[in-house]
């Protein structure tokens, strides 16, 4: 598969409530690629994720995400960004009063489908993927946490995305369980999905090196 940027950003402005956390923001990510985004608590790591899914405004000279031009994109053209994106989060952020397959179903009728044969072969599917095929009838107070976030994993890929956006995946979890997870992600990768992962755990790079984006002084700086 040859190699296309996925993610093009341009001289951006990142603001959070007024505030400008990060300036000048020139960043690429390619197709396939594994990119962690690191720095401090409140360095602006989250904040540049939300300008990439468009739950902040965007503000600089230009930025494509997966084909999207961010400086133009309306907002009813947002719900197919985002098909374009798997997000995952430190806390999880699964729906507690419903099952592992039902959270899957819940994104995938959020985001269009309709055929229930085809959810549920895609929910199964995924499950496997994550190593989670026989808990799909359990409620996420069943799971531990590291199978909880290999939930979120699944969620994420439910829309064959081009790109997973993971902000501190690891955050809530024991180092052997982040190690798993971490291989996760990097399998993901290796199937030709691009993986933009927030954090400021360290101790991953030397295992698990891939290229580095450091968020520091309110700007984002090749590491």
């Amino acid at each position: 598969m040859p190699l296309d940027t996925i993610i093009d950003l341009k001289d951006v402005m990142v603001f959070q409530r007024e505030i400008l956390v990060l300036s000048n923001v020139t960043m690429h990510v390619e197709r396939g690629e594994f990119v962690y985004l690191i720095g401090k608590t409140g360095s602006g790591k989250s904040s540049l994720l939300q300008t990439i899914y468009a739950d902040l405004e965007f503000k600089g000279e230009s930025g494509t995400v997966a084909g999207y031009d961010l400086a133009r994109i309306k907002n009813r053209e947002i719900p197919y960004l985002r098909r374009k994106l798997g997000i995952i989060f430190q806390d999880f952020q699964l729906l507690s009063d419903r099952s592992v397959t039902e959270n899957l179903n819940f994104v995938m009728k959020a985001t269009g489908w309709k055929d229930k044969k085809k959810m549920g072969e895609r929910a199964q599917d995924v499950l496997e993927k994550v190593g989670l095929g026989t808990k799909g009838f359990k409620m996420p107070h069943q799971l531990s946490g590291g199978e909880q976030q290999r939930v979120s994993i699944a969620r994420a890929l439910v829309n064959d995305p081009d790109i997973i956006l993971a902000d501190e995946p690891t955050g809530n979890l024991d180092p052997e369980t982040s190690k798993g997870i971490m291989n996760l992600l990097f399998e993901i990768s290796r199937s030709g999905r691009s993986v933009l992962m927030a954090t400021h755990n360290y101790t991953f790079f030397e295992e698990f090196p891939a290229r580095t984006l450091k968020c520091e002084t309110g700007h984002v700086i090749p590491n």
